[in-house]
């Protein structure tokens, strides 16, 4: 049975291992995405004033490699089965963002609203999947009194 849930997992993971990958190989366009929907609070305009003139970039091409980096990093830890429960626990936060974000199917209509509702549910799923894992953790301890029957 171990090695079930350590092959689901690492098949689970995949998802984000390779989004993360697919963003950080296309930061132009992953940078477009996030300019087309994600909008910054006015009262944070100072912040990310500062960061773009300390880094070069501008706000949508940090937030894009940061995304990309999230996504790589959490797929990967949760397939070693590292920090397993951590890095869920930070999927959870991000799907839950990016699914507000990116799959508003309440302000659509048409195909375009079916579209987004289906991607919405698949992300309900992967919460299912993440909250499994961070309840799991590294999977079963070993306990002397537990007999598999």
């Amino acid at each position: 049975m171990p090695a079930f849930i350590t092959f689901g997992r690492v098949l689970f993971a995949i998802l984000f291992i390779v989004s993360g990958a697919f963003k950080l190989l296309d930061i132009t366009a992953t940078t477009q995405m996030i300019t087309d929907k994600v909008v910054i609070p006015g009262m944070l305009t100072g912040y990310t004033t500062e960061l773009e003139g300390i880094t070069g970039m501008p706000m949508p091409q940090m937030l894009a490699i940061a995304v990309g980096a999230l996504e790589l990093i959490c797929g990967l830890m949760i397939a070693l089965n590292f920090g397993a429960r951590f890095f869920a626990i930070v999927l959870i936060i991000f799907v839950i963002a990016a699914t507000f974000t990116y799959h508003d199917f309440w302000n659509q209509a048409g195909a375009e609203q079916k579209n987004n509702i289906v991607h919405a549910l698949k992300n309900v799923s992967l919460l299912g999947g993440l909250l499994i894992i961070a309840g799991i953790g590294r999977g079963p301890r070993s306990d002397p009194t537990y007999t598999d029957v």
